[in-house]
């Protein structure tokens, strides 16, 4: 899909104007630093909000005008519009600052070539969250309809091992509507060392909350 394509369905509303961060994000929350944040392919700020409103400074980015629009709409709603800064650039080309985030965010947008790049931005002991539609065995109405923009089993994983892992699933959810979701999920911190302090593990029903709206598309992208 091209730019204005993007803009075209964040204007139309056929893409969800708020929709809900990962249940894995929220529940690790609390336990990342304090500092900036980005959010990856922000959209309509699925991250971004949600990490506004928990006291973070966040760069949204976007190469679409119309989303990042309405990032700005939704944080002015919610009184956090100052602690968003809205960066409309490509994924693809963006020149991502070095050891500058304590938090990065990438929810469905399928971009393995720059996770190196990711990983140089975020600052000593920042958090990565990734998470991507999986290719499965199994029909999986929700997502793109080819493979281009899935993770292989494990690949996202295998990306993440430069890291210290925190957290990785490979799950299928069931959606509103019947759909169901082939998803990887990684959370990882910039650490080094044999010994490293690490979270507390979520309680199961705040780590597994219900989900919103689902929409999908061609690319990558998901609700």
């Amino acid at each position: 899909m091209t730019d204005t394509d993007w803009d075209e369905r964040f204007a139309s509303g056929e893409y969800p104007r708020a929709p809900e961060p990962s249940p894995v994000l929220r529940a690790y929350e609390p336990s990342f630093p304090e500092g900036r944040a980005l959010d990856v392919a922000a959209g309509t700020g699925r991250n971004a909000v949600f990490l506004a409103d928990r006291g973070r400074d966040v760069d949204a980015l976007d190469a679409s005008a119309e989303g990042l629009g309405i990032v700005r709409e939704r944080a002015a709603e919610r009184g956090i519009g100052g602690r968003i800064e809205t960066i409309r650039a490509d994924v693809s080309t963006y020149e991502f600052p070095t050891e500058t985030y304590d938090v990065i965010a990438m929810s469905y947008f399928h971009t393995l070539d720059r996770f190196a790049d990711l990983v140089e931005s975020l600052a000593p002991g920042g958090y990565l969250f990734v998470e991507g539609h999986l290719r499965s065995a199994e029909p999986s109405p929700s997502g793109p309809s080819g493979d281009r923009y899935r993770f292989a089993a494990n690949e996202l994983l295998r990306a993440g091992l430069g890291l210290s892992v925190r957290y990785y699933d490979e799950t299928t959810t069931e959606r509103p509507g019947d759909r169901r979701r082939a998803t990887a999920r990684l959370l990882a911190r910039k650490a080094t060392g044999g010994r490293q302090s690490y979270p507390t593990r979520p309680e199961a029903p705040d780590r597994w909350p219900s989900e919103g709206h689902d929409s999908t598309d061609a690319d990558g992208r998901d609700a």
